[in-house]
């Protein structure tokens, strides 16, 4: 065994549920507000007492619509501030290089880019400020095509209809869900399927580990992953200067698809983290932390030149 591979295994102890460890998700502010609210289950049975069971599962469904309704207008707001923050960064001189540090350490600067990386990185951009727009043909069609990818043999239903609700959008318009992410979080779905079929249908269907009552909605749980990820490798800013940043570039030298990709080892990770926590509903936003804390460590690693590198890339089903 290589020691590659010998640390491959070592590293990733903590994702398959057999180590447990602490996650410091520190200096992430953008995500410090819950994804889904925390409610505590023995009032909320005492309130209900007397209901049958089935108005019990309609006052949590009514909850829970209300919860991702309130979560999306919060994310809505960080999205606008993040396109200012990319017009401004991409259009002044300053905001686009960064000095070397203090240590003496050359930090990567876009003028040390190559020029292939620099169109790729600007395409990039111009791709995250692509509001999804559920009017617009192109769009339409592939918020279909992800339907068939997801339901092949299925019959497609109408843009609005309450089979949608099976993917894991929040009602029977999925238009209104991508109002965070924006065009490239279907994009990236569509890639996730595409690319590993396996992995997006057992995610989908939910098919492995030991799950919760309340499971993770899958298709608002991916345009989560789509920002999340924006916000870690610092993309809104125009001057990616992160450790997870700066080796972003890197890999995106090399694969122009490198956002995609890291997509879907992000999201591989975060079903992964999901069950060595045995997470519930209420407990996405924790376990969506633990994922970026955890992905940020694997980028930190040294011999890391490709996304195959990455130690997540290996619970990918290929």
């Amino acid at each position: 065994m290589t020691s590659r591979n010998l640390r491959r295994r070592l590293h990733h102890g903590n994702v398959g549920g057999k180590v447990h460890e602490h996650f410091n998700t520190s200096g992430m502010e953008d995500l410090n507000e819950p994804f889904l609210g925390l409610h505590d289950r023995d009032d909320k049975h005492s309130e209900v007492q007397g209901q049958n069971l089935e108005d019990l599962w309609d006052s949590e469904r009514r909850k829970v619509q209300l919860h991702w309704t309130s979560v999306f207008s919060q994310l809505i707001a960080q999205w606008a501030q993040w396109l200012a923050n990319i017009v401004i960064g991409s259009g002044s001189l300053l905001g686009r290089l960064i000095s070397f540090g203090s240590n003496g350490q050359n930090k990567i600067t876009m003028a040390s880019l190559s020029p292939l990386q620099e169109e790729r990185l600007k395409y990039l951009k111009q791709r995250l400020e692509i509001p999804f727009d559920g009017a617009c043909t192109e769009h339409q069609d592939a918020l279909k095509q992800l339907w068939r990818l997801a339901y092949p043999g299925r019959e497609l239903p109408a843009l609005k209809s309450e089979l949608w609700k099976e993917m894991g959008w929040q009602g029977s318009d999925p238009s209104t869900d991508f109002r965070g992410g924006g065009y490239i979080s279907l994009e990236n779905l569509i890639f996730f399927a595409k690319k590993y079929p396996d992995s997006f249908q057992n995610l989908l269907h939910k098919k492995e580990g030991r799950r919760a009552e309340w499971e993770y909605p899958f298709a608002v749980a991916g345009i989560n992953i789509s920002f999340m990820l924006a916000q870690m490798l610092d993309l809104q800013s125009g001057k990616p200067n992160s450790v997870s940043g700066r080796r972003f570039l890197e890999l995106l030298g090399k694969d122009e698809m490198a956002f995609d990709n890291l997509y879907c080892i992000a999201f591989r990770m975060m079903d992964a983290q999901w069950l060595a926590k045995r997470a519930s509903y209420m407990e996405f936003n924790e376990v969506l932390k633990s994922t970026r804390t955890q992905l940020e460590r694997e980028l930190a690693l040294e011999d890391i030149s490709s996304f195959k590198d990455l130690p997540a890339y290996n619970l990918l089903d290929r």
